[in-house]
């Protein structure tokens, strides 16, 4: 199969409208082709006008690892063009920055979940190209955790960074189809194409929206892997908790747990509380000790997620609620257990960080509330999934 930058490359006449054109693209270190040269080489190696790059989260070298550290602006030092970065002492391209271009490529891989950050950029970049009249083509690549649907869809008053309109927590959608969503829900008056992939199909295995003949590149860097990309969904609320999420170990964001947490008995609780929201993966009690961030260089006890393997069944895997019940579990063996953690959450200072992730407070009220089933939650949940599968239907490309 071919991504929407093979495509782009491999076509004259689809690179025939950016002729005399000024380009910027915003990309990060996962935007390469299919021999793996950075697709910044490889549109100005094809005579492409390139006058300038835009970075996302973690910056275009994806350098930065944890959350909530800024990149600065500097001088791409091969090319000496300017490069932007979208997260540093702006979130939104500035005027300045909209003046050194005409068409904005946008080529980040993303890992299908609302929360990651470069869904918002794009918007961003949306609006931004409305206000100043400027072109925006998405080369579109793969979501790796494919067309499942979950969560509750993001309240009306709690847009954020992390939430950058109302779509439930796994949107089951490429970057060029939230694109063309974003631009029919904001109404946005913006010149748009998306370079679609060929040959994508999220639905076949072993990929189930990752194609197996493609080796993955962190497009962040915690996000180390496809199982990583399944869970994600899930193991990202663990950043709004005490418990760690492996970062300071080689396999963060597959994981949860903490010094004080006995992981067979919430893997047994997990499976009392909702057994059937358990299916499709293996939970794996295991030690860990990270070398930075949460309980750092403290021997800890937790759950690895399993999303991959013989056991691995993609339409059945639920990672939200997975991580739901795990949470649920904690609660239920140790109820005065200090959870939720309470800090600002990608610069938002008046609510939890769990609300923050999850686009309002029910989540963390159904876990906080003992007599809360599992049933509750999916009573709530499941009109919001059926409604984003029903709204997102017209905009799938593939």
């Amino acid at each position: 199969m071919n991504f929407g930058i093979d495509r782009l490359l491999s076509d004259p006449e689809l690179r025939r409208p950016l002729e005399g054109k000024r380009v910027a693209l915003l990309a990060h270190p996962a935007s390469v082709t299919r021999d793996l040269t950075h697709s910044l080489d490889a549109l100005i190696a094809a005579g492409l006008n390139v006058s300038a790059v835009f970075g996302p989260q973690h910056g275009v070298r994806g350098d930065l690892q944890d959350n909530m550290m800024e990149s600065p602006d500097f001088t791409d030092p091969t090319y000496g063009m300017p490069v932007f970065s979208l997260y540093g002492e702006v979130r939104r391209p500035t005027g300045q920055s909209m003046g050194t271009f005409d068409v904005l490529l946008v080529d980040l891989q993303d890992v299908g979940c609302r929360i990651y950050t470069f869904v918002t950029t794009l918007l961003y970049v949306l609006e931004a190209a409305a206000k100043h009249g400027k072109q925006v083509w998405v080369l579109d690549r793969p979501n790796p955790a494919g067309r499942p649907v979950e969560g509750l869809t993001l309240l009306p008053g709690w847009e954020s960074f992390v939430g950058a309109g109302p779509m439930p927590m796994r949107h089951g959608m490429t970057l060029g189809e939230l694109g063309h969503w974003f631009i029919a829900h904001y109404r946005l008056d913006v010149d748009y194409r998306v370079i679609a992939m060929d040959g994508w199909q999220p639905a076949a295995a072993p990929g189930f929206g990752w194609p197996a003949e493609r080796p993955w590149i962190n497009p962040s860097p915690n996000a180390a892997n496809v199982n990583m990309a399944r869970a994600y969904a899930g193991t990202v609320m663990l950043e709004g908790t005490t418990l760690s999420e492996g970062r300071g170990t080689t396999r963060p964001l597959e994981m949860f747990g903490a010094p004080d947490m006995d992981a067979k008995a919430v893997i047994a609780e997990m499976r009392r509380i909702a057994p059937e929201w358990l299916n499709g993966c293996t939970l794996r009690d295991f030690w860990f000790q990270p070398t930075f961030h949460k309980h750092v260089g403290r021997l800890c006890n937790g759950v690895f997620l399993h999303a991959e393997g013989p056991s691995y069944v993609h339409d059945a895997f639920r990672p939200w609620r997975v991580q739901a019940a795990g949470f649920k579990a904690i609660r239920s063996l140790a109820p005065q257990y200090d959870l939720w953690r309470d800090f600002p959450y990608e610069y938002v200072f008046d609510k939890l960080a769990i609300d923050v992730i999850n686009g309002g407070p029910g989540l963390r009220e159904w876990v906080d509330d003992p007599a809360a089933t599992a049933s509750d939650l999916d009573a709530v949940t499941r009109p919001d999934e059926l409604a984003w599968e029903e709204e997102r239907r017209t905009h799938l490309l593939y």
